[in-house]
């Protein structure tokens, strides 16, 4: 496993073509990988990515994964727990701040403007409790 590249205050270009519509997520949001060596099948290491809904985008099914969460909303508006149709839930705006341990069961998101998150995901690792 590879570690995560270390990295002195890069540009960060949100124009930058590796945007992409992260395994398992509808269309409308996408993700830019900050830095990243995580390795969800040995269940180790970490990622850092920005998150981006589209205004208007929206999932229809719960989130749920085996490693910690923290999520920054940074710009625009987050709706948690709207339904199939991207209606209804709670709004949230920037700058607001989650942390999930594994197994919690989050979502479905929607959001009206749009939004941008920075994210860090990462297993616990042994020792730590």
């Amino acid at each position: 496993m590879d570690l995560k590249q270390h990295l002195e205050f890069v540009s960060v270009d949100l124009n930058d073509p590796r945007w992409e519509v992260p395994p398992g997520y509808p269309g409308g949001f996408t993700q830019l990988i900050l830095a990243s060596d995580i390795d969800e099948t040995a269940k180790r290491g970490s990622r850092t990515r920005l998150l981006r809904l589209a205004p208007g985008a929206f999932s229809t099914v719960p989130f749920v994964h085996d490693h910690w969460e923290e999520v920054f909303l940074f710009q625009g508006d987050l709706v948690v727990g709207c339904d199939d149709k991207g209606h209804g839930g709670q709004a949230s705006h920037a700058f607001t701040y989650a942390c999930r341990p594994p197994g919690v069961h989050h979502g479905p998101f929607s959001s009206v403007a749009g939004c941008l998150l920075y994210e860090i995901h990462y297993y616990e690792t042994s020792g730590s409790k």
